[in-house]
């Protein structure tokens, strides 16, 4: 049953990391991106572009300069690579249904704010089957600024209609920590990429080893300053 202490509170989730665990199928695509264009890219380079825009990974991955056409170029094939990786295959995080089914029951609004492409995350809440849990769903191509800016947590907070002080992140990875905290919301880090302590040295509110401690019964602590 809904909460009437809860009216007007949302979760917003990023997406790659948190609600599904597709970190190898990244890296693979980035791996076999870059080493078409002759750049070894090593698993911990890639761990650092976690939570960015593509513009920013490829500039981290293959350095400044590149014509913004081959950007686009490069970004498209990494993302092509990426979703026929998990096509028919989503690798949805243990916990992940059983967290939106609590947080949907009590009422609470639910948006992803996700650097990733639209098409992307279309993939994954369609074969997924959880498209019906949100609320709003903000990708890297509706905000001028990527993580850390705190852009599309502003953008999804905007969607929802709620104020950011009344909104919590679950990110995984320290930029999108530090967006989180930009934008004036709580934010949860959830260890699948990036340390508990790394997520806390940023400044995460509370931090979990993985998204099925919130499902288990600790998701009271997503909205805990709002109470």
């Amino acid at each position: 049953m809904p909460d009437p202490s809860l009216q007007g509170r949302a979760v917003i989730f990023d997406m790659d990391g948190v609600l599904v665990l597709s970190g190898d199928a990244h890296f693979d695509a980035w791996r076999d991106v870059a080493a078409s264009r002759g750049v070894a890219l090593s698993r911990h380079r890639f761990n650092e572009t976690f939570g960015r825009t593509n513009p920013d990974c490829i500039r981290m991955i293959f350095g400044d300069g590149i014509p913004e056409p081959e950007q686009r170029e490069i970004a498209e094939a990494k993302e092509a690579s990426y979703r026929d990786a998990i096509r028919g295959r989503v690798p949805l995080a243990p916990g992940a249904v059983e967290l939106l089914d609590q947080l949907r029951s009590r009422g609470v609004m639910i948006a992803i704010g996700s650097s990733a492409p639209r098409a992307n995350l279309d993939q994954i809440v369609d074969e997924g089957r959880i498209r019906h849990y949100f609320d709003a769903i903000v990708d890297g191509s509706q905000v001028k600024r990527g993580k850390p800016a705190p852009d599309v947590f502003l953008q999804a907070a905007a969607g929802l209609g709620v104020a950011p002080v009344l909104c919590t992140v679950v990110e995984d990875a320290p930029p999108g920590i530090e967006a989180a905290l930009a934008a004036g919301m709580r934010a949860v880090g959830v260890a699948t990429t990036h340390a508990e302590s790394e997520l806390r040295a940023v400044g995460a509110h509370v931090t979990v080893g993985e998204l099925k401690v919130l499902a288990d019964g600790e998701w009271g602590s997503l909205l805990d300053h709002a109470r």
